[in-house]
């Protein structure tokens, strides 16, 4: 079961492209071939010989198939905790592939085995829409065995899988489903007061989070060639500063930089734009730091997710033990209240979620909003951009809501909507690509 968590690790990738690849940040990095693949999806000019993508997905059918190593010994073992332990396998294999058919729409489904070398010339794309409803089946056959907690920080609860379910059906507009999930989770998790707390060490696993990615920096183990190796949580490394001489901070590698034209966009009193994005010269002025600008230099730098001094080990690089906050419980506010409003169920309920993470966020009621029907729409998008900004979400939100063409620099309607398959995947097996590309 360990094993079957374990790649839940390896998607710093994941995350990153969630951000480069919307409006919000840029790819930077030290020029414009530093990670090449990073560097054409942030231009919209990615095509299927693209290593990140690539290793986005074979990690994840890496994590299809433990899960699936996991079903096929099903019923070769029994001990007292059995069925709450495969609540935990369903879950993540629905995760592992919710992230696939988000990144690349249709993909191979198999559930009852691996897939070994021999199966590679037969496999087949299904419909994303099967897909879907396998990744239900896998969140509703969790919910029904999973605890309502768990002793160990990490493992997921039913709770966490109502959540997921009540995601992946927002994604498919099954709006008042989607909204009779997140009722189960409403209540059960709180906003914490201080927004930019839950992003520092001391705040990882709390009230708020309702996924959350483990890492660790007590490995000393680390090969280059297989960076998803290590314990510790590679993508942090590269948020960093160049060259980076000072206070608090730790030097990295200039990537998922945000715009200026996204920082002088929070209005005015909102706290999350300082949690959000570190104005890299504010600082060095205000503490005598120095650093040296990278590719795409814009002078932000995303401050959620950047390496922070004494949080590494062993080989630096690799071993920073940042947790990924995957679903927060502002971000469950925030689809419920989506759900219960596109879905014309109930608009009041809806604008009180939406009010509850704006107070948070102004830490008063003074900017609460008093909408309905589209414009509460429209409210509720705009929120996510600034609630959840250089979390993994951004690109897929703009996509699944239909504003990406209008949005975002250089993508193409009918095409970038999903990522190409992988050429050696197409080379294989034979599967179709992706239209356009």
């Amino acid at each position: 079961l360990v094993g079957t968590y374990d790649p839940l690790q390896w998607m710093f990738f994941n995350i990153q492209i969630g951000a480069i690849a919307s409006d919000l940040s840029l790819c930077g990095g030290e020029s414009a071939s530093d990670y090449l693949g990073l560097q054409e999806i942030n231009n919209m000019t990615h095509y299927p010989e693209n290593d990140v993508l690539s290793n986005v997905w074979r990690w994840l059918y890496e994590g299809v198939n433990r899960a699936n190593y996991m079903e096929e010994n099903k019923s070769n073992i029994e001990f007292d905790g059995k069925e709450s332990m495969y609540g935990e396998v369903y879950f993540l294999r629905a995760y592992y592939y919710f992230q696939l058919v988000k990144f690349f729409g249709d993909v191979p489904l198999f559930t009852e085995a691996r897939l070994t070398a021999g199966d590679a010339g037969s496999l087949n794309r299904s419909a994303a829409s099967i897909v879907y409803e396998q990744i239900e089946l896998d969140l509703q056959n969790a919910i029904s065995v999973l605890p309502a907690s768990q002793s160990e920080q990490g493992r997921v609860n039913k709770f966490t899988a109502y959540a997921l379910l009540g995601k992946v059906l927002l994604f498919q507009d099954k709006f008042a489903e989607s909204a009779q999930a997140f009722d189960q989770v409403i209540g059960v998790y709180s906003l914490v007061s201080d927004y930019s707390s839950q992003f520092l060490r001391f705040g990882e696993n709390g009230p708020e989070s309702v996924f959350e990615i483990q890492y660790t920096n007590q490995s000393n183990w680390y090969d280059w060639n297989c960076i998803q190796c290590s314990e510790g949580n590679y993508g942090i490394i590269m948020n960093g500063p160049r060259g980076w001489s000072g206070p608090e901070y730790a030097a990295g590698w200039s990537f998922n930089v945000p715009t200026e034209e996204f920082f002088n966009s929070f209005a005015e009193g909102d706290t999350r734009r300082e949690a959000t994005i570190l104005d890299i010269q504010a600082f060095a002025d205000q503490t005598g730091s120095s650093y040296a600008e990278g590719y795409d230099h814009t002078g932000y730098f995303n401050n959620k997710y950047i390496p922070r001094a004494g949080e590494s080990g062993g080989q630096i690089e690799l071993n920073y033990l940042t947790n990924y906050r995957i679903i927060r419980y502002s971000d469950v506010l925030l689809m419920a209240a989506e759900a219960l409003n596109r879905g014309q169920i109930d608009d009041a309920t809806a604008l009180q979620y939406l009010n509850e993470v704006r107070e948070r966020a102004f830490g008063n009621s003074d900017n609460n909003l008093s909408v309905s029907a589209s414009a509460l729409t429209d409210a509720i998008w705009l929120e996510r951009k600034y609630e959840l900004a250089l979390e993994g979400h951004r690109f897929f939100d703009l996509v699944r809501t239909g504003q990406a063409a209008s949005t975002i620099p250089g993508f193409i309607a009918g095409k970038h909507e999903v990522f190409p398959i992988p050429q050696q995947e197409i080379d294989i097996s034979g599967l179709e690509q992706n239209p356009s590309y």
